[in-house]
């Protein structure tokens, strides 16, 4: 029988599913769930795999990830598996809010804003950004948003602890991050021009780049050797509390995190500072949040003890009076989470309902694909791509070609994602953005 003939609908709005090891929850419309790949079984079952797994939830924008989705949570006793963070530690979405009408963005000021921003912002894999001390750089990859001196609560966390006598290792691939801050990379990662209706947004998507594909790396390696895996098996790799290189990949996760969101915090100083040239008005940061974690945590209403939350392409959503936002400037509100859409589909702002606790506190990243990225370039042809974004009335990478494999047909439909998070009140719609311009490092 089909895994999902055996998942029943709850009126909560979601499916409930029993693996093997214990029961899985998706958050999905029925539509969402009736066009979810069959093969997607095998790795959410796998989420329920590692030792000292308490619970799983499977977000609206689930899609084939290593091991296990991408759009997944997971809560651990104290396990650290490596797949449900992936190798882009930290990724994650910050968002830039103006005062600038709507109508401003001609298309001649769009596409200066477009040039200015791809000659400032290294675009494309491998592609480099400022180049810093080695000093300077320990003090990123401890200090985070504190080491940029960033506003309290403007990034979702300020700082990820990273223990003192801990460093990157002599002969790390991670070191090339050294010289890739402030930069964008390729693949899904974008920064947008849109609107609200009235006023002009930014939005970008980017992680630790070299940074942390060289630690995720290194570990990756461990764990295989650790776990005597086999290199189509290192997917599910893990460290147990009591492995030696559990307190180094909390580290190195830790590290990550911190070097993705002093990039996004450079990256929004510098995409500000084109903004304010071309525009003639300041464009200020609403939030910042990483969707490719794994942090301790505390959740009295779930469990009776702190918990290891993994989120692997899943965003963190507290509402108001949970106490990981006692004292911040959301306690009373909940904090901001930042949903993408594809490049010619609308991005959400959504606030947090006490629902969330239902998905570990968590909703999705964004749209999730429909279409791998090989299909895409077989199904997918560069006319057809770049017709499509001219009707959208989307300027992309200032006029030049759209990434096949990257185009609107490749993700699934940002509203009916959202209606899934609605419907089972995780979270509501605060601000709707539509896309103006869309920037990409061609890979």
């Amino acid at each position: 029988m089909s895994w999902k003939s055996a998942a029943r609908r709850d009126a909560g709005g979601f499916y409930r599913w029993r693996t093997d090891h214990g029961e899985v929850r998706i958050f999905m419309t029925e539509a969402l769930f009736a066009e979810m790949e069959e093969s997607l079984g095998a790795q959410i079952a796998n989420a329920r795999r590692f030792p000292g797994v308490l619970d799983v939830a499977v977000t609206p924008d689930a899609h084939h990830g290593y091991g296990v989705p991408v759009g997944c949570v997971i809560a651990t006793s104290g396990t650290l598996a490596m797949g449900p963070v992936g190798y882009d530690i930290g990724c994650g979405i910050a968002a830039l809010r103006s005062d600038v009408p709507r109508p401003e963005a001609t298309h001649e000021k769009v596409r200066e804003f477009s040039r200015r921003v791809m000659s400032r912002v290294g675009l494309g894999a491998g592609s480099k950004g400022e180049r810093v001390s080695r000093e300077r750089f320990q003090e990123v990859i401890r200090g985070g948003a504190e080491a940029l001196g960033a506003r309290r609560g403007s990034a979702e966390r300020d700082r990820i602890p990273v223990d003192d006598d801990w460093d990157v290792a002599r002969d790390s691939r991670a070191w090339r991050g050294q010289e890739q801050l402030g930069s964008l990379g390729g693949g899904n990662h974008f920064i947008e021009l849109q609107h609200d209706g009235e006023r002009l947004w930014i939005m970008f998507h980017t992680g630790s780049r070299g940074f942390g594909h060289g630690l995720a790396t290194d570990f990756f390696d461990k764990a295989r050797e650790e776990h005597g895996l086999s290199r189509g098996q290192m997917d599910l790799g893990y460290f147990a509390p009591g492995s030696r290189h559990w307190r180094g990949y909390k580290n190195a996760v830790a590290a990550g995190g911190n070097y993705a969101i002093a990039n996004r915090l450079i990256i929004g100083r510098v995409v500000g500072a084109a903004f304010a040239e071309t525009f003639g008005g300041a464009a200020e940061l609403v939030y910042e949040i990483s969707h490719n974690l794994v942090q301790e945590e505390t959740h009295p209403d779930l469990f009776d003890r702190p918990v290891w939350v993994h989120r692997k392409g899943a965003t963190r959503a507290l509402p108001a009076g949970h106490p990981l936002l006692a004292g911040t400037r959301w306690e009373r509100t909940g904090h901001p989470v930042l949903i993408p859409g594809s490049m010619g589909d609308a991005s959400y702002v959504l606030r947090p309902r006490p629902g969330a606790a239902r998905c570990l506190y968590s909703v999705n990243h964004g749209a999730g694909r429909r279409k791998s990225r090989s299909s895409a370039r077989r199904e997918i042809t560069q006319a057809e791509a770049d017709r499509r974004m001219r009707e959208l009335g989307v300027l992309v990478n200032a006029g030049g070609r759209v990434p096949i494999d990257e185009s609107p047909a490749c993700y699934k439909p940002s509203q009916e994602v959202v209606r899934a998070v609605t419907e089972a009140d995780l979270a509501e719609v605060e601000v709707c953005l539509s896309p103006i311009a869309s920037i990409k490092g061609n890979d």
